[in-house]
């Protein structure tokens, strides 16, 4: 019957070098029994060295000879970890019992000084100081095996000896251990890859923050951590897939120019942050020149998300997703059916383009329930835990979200016996990507109020000072109004016909993009995907997900499913929206959702008078309901 034969590795050098530290260390990652050499020596062996006698060839023999015995049987058994001095190479060559294949050398090498001054602290050994000239003297460099310099640590020995054996090469590696990163890299080993780790080294600021990510996870995870990018780069399979995870802007252009050199063609580089759909475009270029793959990807979900299964957004060459895409959709959470919350978006910057609309349409949702949440507690009156309950009622009745959950979880939290709430600046911050969908509408002719006018309440809240100058003048006062069972479920309706239009801007915006840069988006699975994982998954989007599996080419206002929900329910908004303002509140996202149904639903507007006003001063010309669309005319308006 034939054996399945197994490795034997024997870390050796001088007594004090650490052969036993490092050798336990690698026993235990490998998850085979380790050994040390000196438990095989034989009495007369230990009773001389006790005495302070060194030993000479004759007595090493019969020990080297027990060691070469056991290293036979380690062989045909689980395989083993020896440590052992092994000076001599003719005592090297005893132990080498079986074939050279299964014996892997690792020499631990230090100075003189470093050993004397180990042994001067070192307790219960019977080794003693005096017999350390006589081992420096006795010992042959090896010319072959692995080289340990012990002065540095002993992650970094076994990293190194992982990778100078190939014992192990990661299949996916990771830069940028901050919160989303550290997350990412957590669930990306929860999910049975083995991983690469590379943090920069900042003096002060960021210290082993690779090595402890390491330190953190349990000893049986294939991970390995690097401060040096060369060595992390080398520690990965090829073709390489790699995932940036800092922040948008210079740090990624910087990662790039650093890693660029390093890699090989057909290795791919993967951009988690939230970059511009732009800049993604350029690096993409910049890197396939040089054969390397690159993918803008959105990913959402915030730490937790990150952790567990976000929604992820991939986009750039079709080729890049097919070679890299299978670490993404292992890590995303799945939607109802079980299928992964990622799919590959489309070409260029589509990923991140889709992304920045996510969080723009999450703006916009964040926005809408503070307004409702602030109209419910000065003009109704209620306490934040009484919101809640009416927020969680409302998860219960087909309008459930994961921010409408997280905002119910909020109005309970105290501290002490006061409402958290209330202890928190109304000064919102933001990262820009809100704006940036408001600039990209711009830029393609679109409407995107609710999502606009969200970015605009939070810019007009940092401006908390002058606020407060501005009400101490006016001296306006808010009144409270009727609290009763009929104005909260007129409240709810305005909720979710609000809800309802902010997507639908959102996904016409999506949609006029990829016409525009010849994407050819798929506002189904793009639907899909944000079913579960990302910020802004809801009941509502799962019924997006199905309503564009018949037709993307319409707009979401359109389904007949929605017309029959904002036929009813744009009257509760509307009454809604002049209630608060009749009151003195201001409901940014409500009103500017009223408007932009208002105005798309009517076949008449206002835009001829400013076609006019347009074609006065400008002498712009206008085009006549009484003449083909292709015809422009231009009137001397003061004659």
């Amino acid at each position: 019957m034939k054996v399945d034969l197994k490795e034997v590795y024997i870390v050796f050098g001088v007594s004090g070098c650490g052969k036993t530290t490092l050798g336990k260390e690698l026993a235990t990652i490998l998850d085979i029994p380790f050994y040390d050499a000196d438990d095989f020596h034989p009495e007369e062996n230990i009773k001389k060295m006790s005495d302070g006698i060194p030993l000479d060839d004759n007595d090493r023999a019969p020990w080297l000879q027990i060691l070469a015995d056991q290293i036979i049987d380690w062989n045909k058994g689980k395989g083993a970890v020896l440590a052992c001095s092994a000076l001599k190479q003719e005592y090297r060559n005893t132990l080498q019992s079986v074939d050279h294949k299964y014996i892997k050398w690792i020499f631990l090498e230090a100075s003189y000084d470093v050993i004397l001054r180990r042994l001067e602290v070192r307790q219960g050994h019977f080794f003693k100081q005096e017999l350390l000239v006589s081992q420096f003297d006795t010992l042959e460099k090896p010319k072959q095996g692995i080289c340990i310099n012990v002065e540095q640590s002993i992650e970094n020995s076994i990293t190194q000896i992982k990778l100078e054996l190939n014992i192990s090469q990661s299949e996916l590696g990771l830069i940028g251990l901050g919160v989303m990163g550290k997350s990412l890299a957590k669930n990306i080993l929860s999910r049975g890859f083995s991983l690469s780790v590379y943090n920069r080294q900042v003096e002060n600021k960021e210290v082993d923050i690779a090595k402890h990510f390491v330190d953190e996870q349990s000893k049986d995870v294939n991970v390995l951590g690097f401060d040096d990018l060369s060595s992390f780069v080398n520690s990965l399979e090829k073709p390489r897939t790699i995932m940036i995870m800092v922040n948008a802007g210079k740090p990624i252009d910087m990662v790039i120019e650093s890693i660029l050199p390093l890699l090989s063609k057909g290795d791919c580089l993967i951009d988690g942050g939230n970059s511009h759909y732009k800049k993604t475009l350029e690096r993409e270029q910049l890197v396939s020149r040089s054969g390397i793959h690159f993918l803008g990807t959105g990913v959402s979900g915030g730490e937790e998300g990150a952790l567990k299964g976000p929604s992820i957004m991939p986009g750039g060459s079709k080729e890049a997703y097919i070679r890299s895409g299978k670490f993404l959709e292992a890590i995303a959470a799945r939607d109802k059916n079980n299928n992964s919350c990622c799919t590959y978006v489309g070409p260029e910057g589509a990923g991140h383009y889709v992304k920045m609309i996510h969080n723009g349409i999450e703006y916009a949702e964040m926005q809408l329930l503070s307004e409702i949440y602030h109209f419910l507690r000065f003009y109704g009156n209620k306490s934040p835990e009484q919101i809640s309950g009416i927020f969680k009622s409302w998860r219960t009745n087909k309008k459930d979200s994961f921010l409408l959950e997280i905002t119910a979880d909020i109005l309970r939290k105290k501290e002490g016996k006061e409402f958290l709430i209330d202890k928190i600046l109304d000064k919102a911050g933001q990262k820009g990507t809100g704006g940036w969908s408001t600039v990209s509408a711009l830029e393609i002719g679109m409407p995107i109020s609710t999502i606009s006018e969200a970015v605009m309440a939070r810019n007009l809240s940092g401006m908390k000072s002058e606020r407060e100058i501005a009400s101490e003048i006016y001296n306006l006062k808010p009144s409270t109004g009727i609290d009763d069972e009929e104005f909260l479920n007129t409240l709810e309706k305005a909720f979710y016909a609000t809800s309802i239009i902010n997507h639908a801007i959102g996904f016409d915006l999506i949609s006029q993009a990829s016409q525009e840069y010849q994407w050819n988006l798929n506002l189904s699975e793009i639907a899909r995907i944000w079913t579960n994982g990302c910020i802004i998954r809801s009941d509502l989007m799962e019924q997006i997900s199905v309503l564009f599996k018949d037709s993307d080419s319409i707009s979401l206002l359109l389904f007949p499913e929605i017309v029959e929900i904002l036929k009813t329910d744009i009257t509760t908004l509307t009454d809604i929206v002049s209630i608060a303002m009749r009151s003195g509140y201001s409901l940014p996202v409500m009103s500017a959702a009223t408007n932009y149904f208002l105005t798309y639903t009517s076949k008449q507007s206002s835009a001829n008078m400013i076609q006019a006003q347009r074609d006065y001063f400008g002498a712009h010309t206008y085009q006549r309901v009484d003449a083909p669309l292709t015809q422009y005319f231009h009137t001397n308006w003061k004659n």
